[in-house]
């Protein structure tokens, strides 16, 4: 036959008769096979045929239980087996109870997190405690908590698994509680990064004794460590103060404060009549002028960069970043212990925001709080370069304020923008990582350079430039005697 034949013939009374023997043996092995699947399916349906339980299933009760108790009680009747009925009535009180105990199982439950501080510097060692509370009658058999744990905060002796689905951590704890018993369990938590961290939420896991039900009930509650960067002593840090009233007192008597007087003197004809002391005056019957004494006003304002690279979105140098942090946290604290009135700028920002960081210079109780917790929080994305802000936010700083500018990198905007800072008569103070030389432009600031790498001390006691505008004339001779005395000195051996 053909091959037109065939072409017509399939047309006329479709494939021929090969083609059509083997579509009916392709849908008979179908047939055969689902028939197979569902008789395989009859002994799982009893409860036959499971050699493991299995843990990914939220219950381990299926109708099995139920079809084992109808026939258990079929069979009691027809063979009058009294076993067989006591068996099916078993089955259901187990079913019923379980069932019962999983729907209070979670009430009266609580769990709780307690750490020894909340706020903790990089390095320090913190306990958390975790406590699990079982307040009603009915015991807790089982409880399975997994809660949501920092991978930045190592637990010592302890492993924190990573979540594929959020790469978030987790840390699993099981317990059992008798009725209305308290459990607590202390584990140490190593401070490695500064930041913010949350732990929880919860997602607590617990059943029936028999563990025929299951229910997952997830705890909202969430817990916030405040990590703070590192702080390192200051060897020296001379900044120069220009406002001519305030509380620091002053070596040189160049200006008084009206509102603090330290005696009483006679009266000379070119004294202020306004500084009459009336009362001493009326005592010694002779007019007495009040002393007061000269002071002079701290105002400084932390600034820091937190990009580290010219370009800043780029990227980030993780570790320059962080002793850029270190270092405005160091300036900022011993400013606060030297009662002066700080405030921080950064043109970093907050998690989920966009804006920049901004501390209103102050001496309240809680400033250095506030400015460590800026710190700790900020992000390294760059809101705007540092120049911008500086010359932006500079016509808002209390006039004579000290401007300390910390930056990992030294760019021509960065010298542009200090340049017409001190134009405008600003005080500044730069404080730079980048180990390349200072442009020629800012010779004549005050600058320092720390090293990059570890910082057991801060030593700013040497500015790389502008030493002439912070030491008096006796303490410049004091400086060149030393450096030569150092220069002279022979070498050990």
């Amino acid at each position: 036959m053909s091959d037109e034949m065939r072409r017509i013939r399939r047309q006329m009374r479709g494939p021929d008769a090969h083609e059509a023997r083997s579509a009916m043996q392709a849908s008979g092995r179908q047939e055969k096979s689902g028939i197979r699947q569902q008789i395989g399916q009859l002994p799982g349906f009893f409860g036959y045929g499971r050699r493991t339980r299995d843990m990914q299933v939220q219950e381990q009760f299926s109708e099995a239980w139920f079809a084992m108790a109808l026939l258990f009680t079929l069979g009691g009747l027809i063979w009058k087996l009294d076993g067989l009925l006591l068996m099916a009535a078993l089955l259901v009180a187990i079913i019923i109870a379980s069932w019962a105990w999983n729907q209070l199982a979670t009430f009266g439950l609580d769990y709780e997190r307690h750490f020894s501080l909340r706020r903790a510097f990089v390095g320090e060692t913190v306990e958390l405690k975790l406590t699990v509370s079982n307040r009603k009658f009915l015991p807790v058999s089982w409880l399975r908590v997994a809660d949501i744990f920092p991978l930045q905060l190592p637990l010592i002796d302890r492993n924190v698994a990573k979540r594929g689905d959020t790469n978030q951590g987790e840390f699993s704890t099981f317990w059992s509680l008798k009725w209305f018993q308290r459990l607590s369990r202390s584990y140490q938590l190593q401070a490695a990064e500064r930041g913010f961290f949350r732990f929880g939420p919860a997602q607590i896991e617990t059943g029936d004794l028999f563990g025929l039900f299951r229910t997952t009930h997830v705890w909202p509650q969430e817990d916030i460590l405040i990590v703070y960067p590192q702080i390192v002593p200051l060897v020296d840090l001379g900044l120069p103060a220009k406002e001519p009233f305030g509380d620091l007192k002053s070596a040189q008597f160049m200006f008084a404060d009206p509102i603090r007087t330290v005696g009483v003197r006679d009266y000379h004809p070119e004294d202020d009549f306004r500084r009459l002391h009336w009362k001493a005056t009326a005592r010694r019957q002779k007019l007495q002028t009040r002393v007061l004494e000269p002071a002079t006003s701290h105002n400084l304002i932390v600034a820091l960069n937190v990009a580290t690279l010219a370009q800043h979105w780029r990227g980030v140098i993780p570790q320059v970043l962080e002793q850029a942090i270190s270092v405005a946290a160091s300036v900022a604290y011993y400013s606060v212990q030297q009662r002066w009135s700080t405030g921080l700028l950064a043109n970093g920002a907050l998690p989920r925001s966009d804006q920049s960081i901004k501390v209103p210079p102050g001496r309240a109780p809680g400033q250095m709080t506030a400015i460590l917790e800026m710190l700790a929080a900020v992000t390294p994305f760059a809101t705007a370069p540092i120049e911008r802000l500086l010359l932006t936010e500079s016509p808002h700083l209390p006039w004579g304020s000290t401007l300390v500018l910390v930056t990992p990198i030294i760019t021509d905007d960065i010298a542009a923008a200090l340049l017409d800072l001190k134009r405008m008569g600003r005080r500044l103070a730069l404080i730079s990582l980048d180990p390349a030389p200072l442009p020629p432009a800012l010779r004549h600031m005050l600058a320092y350079r720390v090293p990059l790498g570890d910082m057991p001390e801060l030593d700013l006691s040497q500015p790389i430039s502008g030493l002439e505008s912070v030491l008096s004339p006796q303490q410049r001779q004091q400086q060149t005697i030393h450096q030569a005395g150092v220069a002279l000195r022979p070498p050990q051996s």
